[in-house]
């Protein structure tokens, strides 16, 4: 399949995306093409794409599926490092995803046992990507099959008995993708997409005011780019009021574009900041919030359509009939301290479904 005009420009651009920006008063609009022949070009350049995961989104679900199905995404890719899954069953996903029998009890700890104990980490899109990954690599090529990295810390929640214990391995999240990252992909030679929530993908931290000194501010991609030459291709979600004219799924390149001196905070909505002082996390007043240009926190924005279709899917009635599965979610929830909000949510969706 051949490239149109605007991809070749894009992959051009792509090229250069570490050069210094374009001056204020040559700024000009960006321009979106389609997202897929994006992000395919963007690997000319790059070894590792980092695709944002609105977490339950349906919309954002279904693109990727229909990215991983693309025949030049096989050719092109070898690795999917993935948010949801706890890289103690990295093999149970290796296996699975070759096409080799594994059960679905062993298969679902891949997720279930994600690090974040809300419900969270049940949403039914993980085990379709799995499942989708094991179609794709069925009828790929030998030597091009794709492998799935479990980017999240190998807690064993049978051993975790407080808060603290857990909170040690939260706080790896970033550090151990970025590990990850460096040895299965960087240090191979290989490509990745890596799927995770816009914050992993940040190059400055808008929670820490976008101060980097600090270890706990640190992201996946500043983490990688910190320790070598290579530069991860990060990819935001466009806000909608900007992508209006474009036709989903768009993806557009942002330097020295309009959209590309707009302050990077925009992309994360209204949150509170924080400062490391003498150890100690304080809060940072608003008049001391500092700007940073979207351009030099991402490199593309991606629009799939408006938001109101991306909507996350409650917890199903076979999962809240489970036995023991809600008193697993609520015992977690409590240990991590989570906000009680938390609680009353598991509660409710499974109530809701036992009707």
């Amino acid at each position: 399949m051949k490239m149109g005009t605007g991809v070749r420009l894009l992959l051009v651009l792509a090229l250069t995306a570490g050069s210094a920006g374009a001056q204020p008063d040559a700024r000009r609009p960006a321009v979106p093409v389609n997202a897929i022949d994006g992000i395919i070009a963007a690997f000319a350049a790059h070894s590792t794409v980092g695709l944002p995961d609105p977490h339950g989104s349906d919309q954002a679900h279904a693109f990727l599926l229909s990215l991983i199905r693309d025949p030049r995404f096989v050719r092109t890719v070898d690795d999917i490092v993935v948010e949801f899954g706890n890289a103690r069953y990295q093999d149970v996903a290796d296996r699975f995803v070759r096409g080799e029998e594994v059960g679905y009890e062993s298969l679902r700890l891949v997720w279930r046992n994600h690090t974040q104990p809300s419900i969270s980490a049940d949403y039914t899109h993980y085990e379709d990507l799995l499942r989708a990954l094991r179609t794709v690599n069925a009828a790929a090529p030998a030597g091009r099959k794709l492998r799935v990295l479990l980017g999240d810390p190998p807690i064993d929640w049978d051993v975790i008995q407080r808060r603290e214990e857990h909170f040690t391995w939260v706080e790896m999240r970033d550090a151990y993708a970025a590990a990850v990252l460096q040895i299965e992909v960087i240090a191979k030679q290989r490509r990745a997409l890596l799927v995770y929530g816009t914050a992993h993908l940040q190059r400055r931290n808008v929670v820490s005011n976008f101060e980097m000194e600090d270890w706990r501010s640190q992201t996946i991609v500043s983490l990688v780019e910190r320790a070598g030459p290579t530069r991860v291709f990060t990819i935001a979600g466009a806000n909608e009021n900007d992508a209006t004219a474009w036709q989903p799924p768009a993806l557009a390149l942002i330097r020295g574009t309009s959209l590309g001196a707009v302050d990077a905070s925009e992309y994360f909505g209204p949150g509170a900041r924080f400062a490391i002082r003498d150890d100690k996390i304080v809060a940072v007043p608003e008049e001391q919030w500092r700007k940073l240009r979207a351009e030099e926190q991402f490199d593309a924005l991606l629009y799939l359509g408006p938001r109101a279709r991306a909507e996350a899917e409650p917890l199903s009635k076979k999962l809240c009939s489970e036995p023991g599965y809600v008193d697993m979610r609520l015992k977690r929830i409590a240990l991590a301290a989570l906000p009680p909000p938390e609680l009353e949510r598991v509660k409710k969706l499974c109530h809701d479904q036992a009707r």
